[in-house]
């Protein structure tokens, strides 16, 4: 089984940007967490940053044809504004997990709306780390089941 993991924008400053919000782990810090818990669950999990919405897309784009089980995304602002982001996803066939370190819905009000919500299996928020390892939990039990029920 293949999982996506995607961070969007300002993600790549996970460990110095507003630890109060985020915690002190690094985006490495989290990827390496991930995978070890993928390869418990056996799953590869490729992980891909970007701060251009572009690339984001092209990646996602990619991601059809590269036979990719389940997506776990935190887009960071992205999420609350990016049509282009979202139209990206629903593309895809598989299992969408949106994550969020911080608690979303108890933030600022602009932040309590995600644009991907809506095509995402589920959403975890509020977790931190945790958020992630919930998220690819619930892509590895999601894309078993989709495949189950082929």
């Amino acid at each position: 089984m293949k999982v996506l993991l995607l961070h969007g924008v300002n993600l790549n400053m996970f460990g110095k940007r507003d630890p109060k919000q985020y915690g002190t782990a690094t985006l490495d810090d989290i990827n390496r967490q991930v995978a070890a818990l993928g390869k418990e669950l056996g799953a590869e999990v490729i992980a891909f940053q970007t701060n251009l919405e572009g690339e984001m897309c092209s990646r996602i784009h990619t991601a059809h044809g590269e036979g990719v089980d389940a997506v776990v995304i935190n887009a960071g602002a992205w999420t609350h504004y990016s049509y282009a982001i979202r139209d990206a996803l629903a593309i895809l066939t598989v299992p969408i997990i949106e994550v969020h370190m911080s608690n979303i819905h108890a933030r600022e009000a602009f932040r309590h709306v995600s644009v991907i919500a809506e095509i995402a299996k589920g959403q975890i928020a509020g977790f931190g780390v945790d958020s992630y390892l919930l998220g690819l939990r619930a892509g590895v039990a999601a894309a078993a089941a989709a495949k189950t029920a082929k």
